[in-house]
């Protein structure tokens, strides 16, 4: 932690692999401006190490044990007031619980693979608001979960509030492309750009960029194959 840094940002990892929750914790300890406040090996009791640690982030292992990482996401999540943001750690960038995840209203996903320079990256991110989905997740994970037989049933009507412009940039966003891939695409400024976002987060009642991806496939204006 920085220690010239009055607000660093406050992380907990939840892990049942003690290595993994050592290597994490030592070096985001190392950054500035990032503060490890708590570590867990299970997501037993989370509820109870979020009040006490009053993380901002929560770096949370997906696949555990004796309550999964997604169960655990739902109710960190479901807390009262302002909850911390998770970013999920998972083994497999194809890993079926993605998808519930995203819907539970995790920020993100990071590979255990990662390099270090990726994960604190990762954290810095999903701290500011925004989300961090890989390209490859949501052209395929996604994509995929959106053609199976017990996928959701698109209702367009989802989208009744936005204009023709807002949707162009919400297919764009669904299709991982950042905020300056949009821009040059669709021959707009950067932060126009981020101002369509802003609305259609706004309009739709979403939490970020994450849940727009969901969204899009849910209700029909993005499909698989596209």
């Amino acid at each position: 932690m920085s220690k010239t840094d009055p607000f660093p940002v406050r992380v907990l990892i939840v892990d049942d692999q003690s290595m993994i929750r050592a290597g994490f914790a030592a070096l985001l300890d190392a950054q500035e401006g990032l503060e490890v406040v708590g570590t867990a090996e299970d997501g037993a009791g989370i509820t109870d190490v979020v009040r006490r640690t009053r993380p901002d982030v929560v770096i949370m292992d997906i696949r555990m044990p004796k309550v999964n990482g997604l169960e655990a996401a739902r109710t960190v999540l479901s807390m009262p007031g302002d909850p911390p943001r998770i970013l999920m750690l998972t083994t497999f960038d194809a890993d079926e619980y993605v998808f519930s995840a995203l819907r539970a209203g995790a920020s993100g996903f990071l590979l255990k693979d990662a390099t270090p320079e990726e994960l604190v990256h990762a954290v810095r991110v999903v701290a500011s608001g925004e989300a961090l989905l890989s390209p490859k997740i949501t052209r395929t994970l996604i994509a995929d979960y959106a053609t199976r037989p017990s996928g959701p049933t698109p209702d367009s009507t989802l989208l009744n509030a936005l204009t023709d412009r807002e949707l162009d940039v919400m297919r764009l966003v669904a299709r991982g492309r950042s905020n300056g891939e949009i821009a040059d695409e669709l021959h707009l400024a950067e932060q126009t750009v981020k101002t369509h976002v802003s609305r259609i987060l706004s309009k739709l009642s979403l939490r970020d960029r994450t849940q727009i991806v969901v969204t899009s496939y849910e209700s029909g204006l993005v499909r698989a194959g596209e």
